[in-house]
């Protein structure tokens, strides 16, 4: 996904937190406090969304003869279906505290390709391959410690904001190898298969574990339209997120296997997310809306461990994740 249509999907989904926080705000004096349930539950699925783990690496450094970047893996899935508990706790008249937890009940098929570039003759892709990807999928933690920072006229809704701890990891395993590209690379020693062979079906080639330790601060609203039907939007900044990424490649009989690569940087990252919700009973709501994660590198680097000889660092050149789609649930006040 181009940053071009990231900022296009960000700007969408803030749009109605933005029209919300710009409720109209005179006369409060004259509202009574809104009265907060003491305690939410909700059960939600995050459904068929789509994901993709991407990053490259230079190691021109140890060999100029290979190209910057040196490789670049993009990981896409399809159609994981996540299921999410969620608690939500007014512990005061404006404080409140928020847990969210969700696993991948569903992880249906994607495609692992593997770029590989030489630098001799210029820049170019000598060798690209795919794989198939299943996995555990996705896992994540949000806890959140938030304050209503204000009340719309007429017991219409809250503005809040919050800080908090995101814990997000994903697990791929790619199985076989299809050779779609082989060029010359003009290193001695480094070929790759002609293209169109099919190698190792059905066996892992690769497992690769993804985890992001986030800080995240933000704002979310509720306005009512009606009084059984409202809107929501929620923003969440990430200025600081620890990255910790394992390779480990099955059939690399000169690597480790545990791990085969490691990476390690810090980013930051934004989750955004837009919906609305209908009372269909006194404290019971039907919940539906869309939701876009993303965390992104800004400085790393990846190890390589080799059999019998010591491990080595070169620079990552990028390091993304990102997931997306729709959100259907249910929620209870009490």
């Amino acid at each position: 996904m181009t940053g071009s249509r990231i900022a296009w999907m960000v700007a969408v989904l803030l749009l109605p937190a933005m029209v919300l926080a710009a409720a109209p705000t005179v006369a409060w004096a004259n509202d009574t406090e809104l009265a907060m349930p003491r305690m939410e539950l909700s059960i939600r699925s995050w459904l068929f969304t789509n994901g993709e783990t991407k990053w490259s690496h230079n190691a021109s450094g140890l060999d100029p003869q290979l190209g910057n970047p040196t490789s670049k893996l993009t990981y896409k899935d399809n159609n994981s279906h996540i299921l999410e508990l969620s608690g939500k706790v007014n512990f005061d008249k404006r404080w409140f505290a928020q847990v969210d937890g969700g696993f991948s009940v569903a992880f249906h098929r994607g495609t692992l390709t593997d770029d590989d570039y030489s630098a001799v003759g210029g820049q170019h892709l000598f060798s690209q391959t795919t794989s198939d990807i299943t996995g555990s999928g996705t896992q994540f933690v949000n806890a959140d410690i938030g304050y209503r920072l204000r009340d719309y006229p007429r017991n219409r809704g809250t503005l809040n904001v919050f800080v908090g701890y995101q814990y997000w990891r994903t697990q791929y395993e790619a199985s076989g190898v299809t050779q779609v590209v082989c060029a010359p690379s003009g290193i001695p020693g480094l070929a790759c298969n002609p293209a169109g062979t099919v190698s190792n079906q059905g066996q892992i080639v690769i497992t690769n574990t993804t985890q992001w330790h986030s800080l995240r601060m933000g704002v979310q609203s509720e306005y009512l339209l009606t009084s059984r039907f409202s809107v929501e939007g929620k923003l969440a900044f990430i200025p600081a997120s620890y990255l910790q990424n394992d390779d480990v490649h099955h059939l690399r009989q000169d690597l480790q296997q545990n791990p085969s690569f490691s990476m390690t940087g810090y980013g930051i990252g934004v989750d955004v997310e837009a919906g609305a919700r209908y009372m269909i009973y006194s404290g019971w709501f039907l919940n539906a809306g869309y939701r876009f994660w993303w965390n992104h590198l800004l400085d790393g680097n990846i190890k390589v461990y080799p059999v019998g000889a010591p491990s080595s660092s070169v620079p990552l050149t990028e390091f993304q994740t990102m997931r997306y789609g729709f959100t259907l649930g249910v929620s209870h006040t009490f």
